[in-house]
């Protein structure tokens, strides 16, 4: 059995996002390989407060090893502030403390940060090494920022955009460790075009997933309840959800209105905004804000949901195939995150047009489903296949091992 060092930056069983992927890739891995597991200091608590209370397959494959900068060198990181510049560090000085706890291992792999701007320095461990999955934001285009959130949401994508071609094209590290790296496993394809990497090394493997879900519960034939969930920041496109589904709301009868729901789930910085959009069109009974829920009412509201409306620019989102595992297709843009993850038999994808367009097309969507439920009852078959196929944890993990075995 081969061993496998992978060195995980946030990993946290009790977290989602980068934390809940990295967890999830790790334990999966664990069935098929033994894995020396290198994290942040701060995972160890979480880490060992789960294994004591949960049984896991592999368990006994997996190791656990911890590792932070002297604090001199870490003082001035304050939770998300300064992350990026640690990862950079972290990478750095994690190569030293492998050489020094003397561990032994055949494959080398970089699982997170997901980002394709920051490189890996483990190419110096001189084994094979896979890299990845490595994540993508695209360009926002300028219009879908500037129509509702104004120009700083704007100015602030673009200043991301140039610090990223800035290290794409100076930083000599990164494509030192795209040359190395034996795998590259990109989440979307404008991964692939950004880095230009060699297609011979490449295996796209989206880093998001989801666990499998009981399907034994049924859901309102006699309702529309559609469903969004995610922060209130201007990549997630809440102000098109809003929009568009207002402007297909008031096209029904009182009847049709009573039973027709969307709810949004979430948090940030623009909840107040969508508060008052909300309020201002008058939607008080058909939009309904949910700030925060446990876990078991949010499994009961995805069981209700007929439909994920995720008009999102983001390069990735966890909640999409989440969405798939209750059987809930998704209307999305058709762009290089939900874009890729969607097909035709799991759900809808519209390509940029321009910001009254889309919210036109949403619009109509929206109707098309409600008037058509023999059409709605495919895409939520094959939503499940879609994630059956392609979302399951366990199918990640059979594919990252397999890759290891070609190495």
């Amino acid at each position: 059995m081969k061993t496998v060092l992978i060195t995980a930056y946030a990993i946290n069983p009790y977290k989602g996002s980068e934390d809940g992927t990295a967890w999830n890739m790790t334990t999966q891995i664990a069935k098929h390989c033994k894995v020396i597991a290198v994290t942040r200091e701060n995972n160890q608590v979480h880490i060992d407060k789960w294994l004591k209370k949960n049984d896991l397959e592999g368990k006994e494959n997996l190791q656990f090893a911890y590792f932070d900068l002297p604090y001199w060198m870490r003082f001035w990181k304050k939770g998300g502030r300064g992350a990026l510049l640690y990862f950079y560090m972290w990478q750095v000085g994690i190569v030293n403390f492998i050489k020094k706890e003397k561990l032994e291992f055949d494959v080398v792999h970089n699982l997170n940060f997901h980002s394709d701007w920051t490189p890996t320095f483990l190419w110096r461990l001189k084994k094979p090494l896979v890299w990845g999955p490595v994540g993508h934001h695209h360009k926002i285009p300028k219009e879908y920022l500037t129509s509702f959130y104004g120009q700083k949401p704007f100015v602030m994508d673009r200043i991301r955009w140039f610090t990223k071609l800035f290290f794409w094209n100076i930083d000599p590290f990164l494509k030192i460790a795209k040359n190395r790296a034996k795998a590259v496993l990109p989440i979307n394809t404008s991964v692939i075009k950004m880095m230009n990497l060699s297609k011979d090394k490449v295996y796209i493997i989206p880093a998001v997933g989801s666990e499998p879900v009981n399907q034994d519960f049924e859901k309102d034939e006699n309702a529309f309840n559609i469903l969004s969930i995610g922060r209130f920041v201007p990549l997630k496109g809440f102000d098109i959800t809003i929009k568009a589904f207002t402007k297909f709301y008031k096209q029904l009868s009182e009847a049709e209105q009573a039973r027709t729901k969307l709810r949004l789930v979430g948090k940030g910085g623009y909840e107040k905004a969508l508060r008052e959009m909300i309020d201002a069109y008058q939607m008080q009974d058909g939009i309904e804000i949910i700030s925060w829920v446990e876990r078991p009412e949010l499994k009961m509201i995805y069981e209700q949901a007929h439909l994920f409306f995720f008009p999102s620019h983001e390069g990735a989102g966890m909640v999409v195939p989440e969405a798939f595992s209750y059987r809930v297709p998704v209307l999305c843009f058709d762009n290089y995150g939900p874009g890729e993850f969607v097909t035709k038999e799991s759900g809808i994808a519209f390509p940029y047009s321009t910001y009254e367009n889309s919210i036109n097309e949403f619009a109509e969507a929206l109707m098309d489903l409600f008037r058509n439920r023999e059409r709605l009852k495919a895409l939520e078959s094959g939503a499940l296949e879609r994630y059956e196929s392609y979302f399951d944890w366990e199918i990640k993990g059979q594919q990252i091992a397999d890759i290891y075995e070609e190495l």
